[in-house]
């Protein structure tokens, strides 16, 4: 029993994972909805990485903070958001281009007495007060990534200052809180590791059980929607994210190779929260300084969302086919400028996809009725937007950290350069 434990042990992740998801098609298919006895094993995956989500964000930023100074973390911060805006007002343009050549929504119309409840989209101010939580216990318990994010900044910049104080005891005390961030850290890790060794299995049961509920059909019940949203996630991924590394000298199969766990698992468990584990471990492999990886992924979970950017572009599209709408330029222009807002500020709200959509259906002056079409293959093209959703997390933060080499200057440099200006 030891040897077959540690056979499987020393298999690589991508085919482990790989395995359990082809197995799990094959026993969708076979066994349709009965497959759904094996939810449990999905279920209990998730939750695995879930669990490990909160203590990551919180360990990791601090740490993080605590091994870059002030000037560092501003100038990354510079950095990483102009990155999310750009690429999401790209893939929003992305999205609206492919529908327009492929027409999605043409032939279809809007059913007779259709409706669905969709969330009251909140103010701006509303999501920015949010962000700052009235019990930091209640966030924790509940989950608020965003005010976990804040909390995780200002304890790391209290400890840094505690760390730094002239006060003996004060810097004491400031550096035996950072080993125990740094402990607590590398624990979460260490538990890491053992929840993805159950990720075959867990990849088993979420692949089983949507592909016996929802069968092969959902994909031609809306098949020109689901190949628009491929196709300009593909586009997204294999053209402009390589376009992106390649700009900033970062080689493109190598990081591919180095980030295709994280690839994957977003892919199967179509969560960017629950894939934030295995992103930042990736991140790490394919060589991005824990600084950067540790302090901008766990943001750009929860902020950067190019696949859902997509998403909107081509639900927009598909919408207006359906009702006759022809989008002039200014729709266009409006359209982009709201789907970047919509995905960039309703991310960490719970039915962050249903309102964004129908804040950009507002602004197109469409019937956010037409959602409720889309909802049969949401599994199916969910899987594919938040794939590109965490690609394009790992990929900001390899260009980030890249552009940040440059103000690393080795001992070496400093002191030829000290000897040449003598």
């Amino acid at each position: 029993m030891y040897g077959l434990w540690k056979w499987y042990l020393n298999k690589s992740f991508i085919l482990k994972i790989s395995t359990g998801f082809l197995l799990g098609i094959g026993v969708g298919l076979i066994f349709g909805p009965s497959a759904g006895v094996l939810a449990p094993l999905g279920d209990i995956f998730l939750k695995l990485l879930k669990m490990a989500v909160v203590p990551l964000i919180l360990f990791s930023i601090i740490v993080s903070i605590n091994n870059t100074n002030p000037k560092e973390l501003g100038r990354i911060g510079g950095k990483i958001f102009p990155y999310y805006i750009i690429t999401t007002a790209l893939a929003v343009f992305m999205g609206i281009g492919i529908a327009k050549l492929i027409n999605p929504g043409s032939g279809l119309s809007l059913p007779q007495n259709s409706s669905m409840d969709v969330p009251e989209a909140p103010a701006l101010i509303d999501v920015l007060m949010q962000i700052i939580p009235t019990n930091i216990f209640e966030a924790l318990a509940n989950g608020n990534i965003l005010s976990i994010v804040f909390m995780a900044v200002i304890v790391g910049f209290a400890v840094s200052f505690m760390r730094h104080s002239h006060e003996a005891q004060t810097k004491e005390w400031g550096n035996l809180l950072l080993k125990l961030m740094e402990a607590g850290s590398e624990v979460t890790f260490r538990i890491l590791n053992g929840i993805l060794q159950y990720a075959p299995i867990g990849v088993l049961g979420i692949t089983a059980t949507t592909i016996g509920n929802q069968g092969l059909d959902t994909l031609s019940a809306l098949a020109k929607y689901v190949f628009a949203s491929y196709v300009g996630v593909g586009i997204q991924m294999f053209i402009l994210f390589p376009i992106i590394l390649l700009m900033f000298r970062v080689p493109v199969i190598k990081f591919i190779t180095n980030t295709r766990e994280a690839i994957v698992t977003a892919f199967v468990t179509s969560s960017s929260l629950a894939t934030l584990p295995v992103t930042i471990k990736a991140a790490h492999k394919a060589g991005i300084s824990e600084r950067v990886a540790n302090f901008t992924l766990p943001v750009g979970a929860t902020v950067n969302m190019n696949g859902s950017a997509i998403h909107f572009g081509v639900g927009v599209v598909f919408a207006a086919d359906i009702v006759g709408y022809e989008l002039s330029i200014g729709a266009i222009v409006g359209i982009i400028l709201a789907g970047t807002l919509a995905a960039i500020g309703t991310a960490g709200v719970p039915g962050a996809g249903l309102i964004g959509m129908s804040i950009v259906f507002t602004q197109a002056g469409l019937p956010i009725e037409i959602v409720a079409l889309t909802a049969g293959v949401n599994v199916i093209t969910d899987m594919v937007f938040t794939t590109c959703n965490v690609t394009g997390d790992i990929v900001g933060a390899a260009v980030v950290d890249q552009s940040e080499k440059k103000h690393t200057i080795h001992p070496v440099e400093e002191l030829t350069r000290k000897v040449a200006s003598k």
